[in-house]
């Protein structure tokens, strides 16, 4: 029996390219998907396919946005926070993030009531890191996605997330969280107070959304935490999950010819830090390689070298198997994509969950991890010159990656997204 499946993934790049990738698998299957994707998406998601209610999380623009826009602005403003250590950024970037995206979830709550009534869902997933309580008191089985590092989900032996600590060394564990209990309490105790009020569950202490009646998180096995944690039954883990919807793309004549061939990126958040672009870019041109440049929002102020091609965006998973080497702020997206296809890593990690994906690289000796504001030229080139010569790390990545890619994690959550609706008919 075809299922009415509503998709709410927040409104970057990376949680809804991945909504895609599993929206797709079910609409194929002849399943109705709609997504109640953030306004600014505006048909984007019907040009794929799928159908569009959308929601306004704050009130309506001057001028129309692109896609996400919000959240540009927001990386482009408050960038310099990130040349901090990450316990310095609890107060005064990642709380103010928890913040807006608690204010999106209060202003949208009667819209997304409107919406559940209208679209009338058989299934509803989430693949966001805050609490939307229309989507927890449907009445149908909720279930989220975790598309950022799964040390989102805490436990006691593994590093705090947003901390990019290392995995065998508890030095300053105990530090960062009591400094996030002290910048996050408050805050946290009104939303839950309000999330209550609206007739869901109470949250878990300190955690800003609920688990799911199924749980699906996106992170490869080798990458994964599990000797350090186990989660409950509830939980899936998807060895990847690559959208197969990127357009085709083709590589110019003769423009590797006899070169390296490296993908850089800082995702469409990261690379609105201009500023950080024409470094690296400037690093890069110095070089015998040959690039192709995810440019970003802001690409009209961002000039390449001759070594290099780009655009403001490109279709990721279309090039990712093209090249050698990949430059990445390391989004959870990039980071799984690239094991996807089994491709070195260097990490430059911004924000978020980004520090978290760039150690967990590093020490699993997929890649390296630089520091992102303090590198040199010189610690770049070596860098790039060490995983392109590292032929066992070659190997080791494509036997990695053909694992990865049988696993099928599209599907897989195609199935579990199925079975739960079914099961509740």
């Amino acid at each position: 029996m075809a299922l009415t499946v509503l998709f709410m993934p927040e409104s970057a790049y990376g949680p809804t390219n991945n909504c895609i990738g599993i929206g797709d698998v079910l609409r194929r299957r002849g399943h109705r998907v709609v997504f109640a994707a953030e306004a600014s998406w505006e048909g984007k998601l019907t040009a794929l396919g799928f159908e569009e209610d959308l929601v306004s999380l704050a009130p309506a623009p001057d001028e129309p946005q692109d896609a996400g826009q919000f959240w540009k602005d927001f990386i482009r403003d408050t960038a310099p926070e990130f040349r901090k250590p990450t316990i310095d950024q609890l107060e005064t970037w990642v709380k103010p993030v928890w913040q807006e995206l608690i204010d999106g979830a209060k202003f949208c709550q009667p819209r997304l009531l409107e919406i559940i009534g209208r679209v009338r869902p058989d299934v509803i997933v989430e693949d966001n890191v805050v609490a939307f309580p229309a989507l927890t008191t449907a009445g149908v089985p909720f279930v989220r996605i975790v598309s950022c590092n799964p040390l989102e989900v805490k436990g006691p032996d593994i590093a705090p997330v947003f901390s990019g600590y290392p995995a065998d060394d508890r030095e300053g564990w105990a530090d960062f969280l009591a400094e996030y209990d002290r910048t996050h309490r408050p805050m946290w105790e009104q939303f839950n107070d309000w999330v209550v009020e609206q007739g869901a569950p109470a949250l878990p202490d300190l955690e800003f959304i609920h688990e799911g009646a199924l749980n699906l998180y996106v992170y490869p096995g080798v990458l994964d935490y599990i000797g350090s944690r186990r989660l409950g039954p509830t939980w899936k883990r998807l060895e990847s999950s690559v959208r197969e919807t990127d357009d085709a793309w083709e590589l110019p004549e003769g423009f590797a010819d006899g070169h390296k061939l490296i993908y850089f990126s800082l995702g469409s958040l990261g690379s609105a830090d201009v500023a950080l672009m024409r470094r690296i870019i400037a690093a890069l041109a110095k070089t015998d390689h040959r690039y192709i440049v995810s440019k970003g929002p802001l690409h009209e102020e961002i000039e390449l070298a001759g070594n290099m091609i780009g655009a403001e965006f490109l279709p990721q998973t279309t090039i990712l198997p093209m090249v050698d080497l990949v430059i990445t702020h390391g989004g959870n997206n990039t980071t799984t994509e690239a094991m996807h296809f089994g491709k070195p890593m260097i990490v430059l990690p911004l924000f978020w969950d980004q520090y978290d994906n760039a150690q967990r690289v590093h020490e699993r000796g997929y890649g390296l991890r630089l520091d992102t504001y303090g590198f040199t030229d010189e610690q770049l080139y070596a860098a790039i010159d060490r995983l392109l010569g590292d032929a066992a790390l070659r190997d080791r990545l494509e036997k990695d990656s053909a694992e990865i890619r049988a696993a099928d994690g599209l599907r897989v959550a195609a199935d579990a997204i199925e079975k739960i609706g079914s099961d509740a008919q």
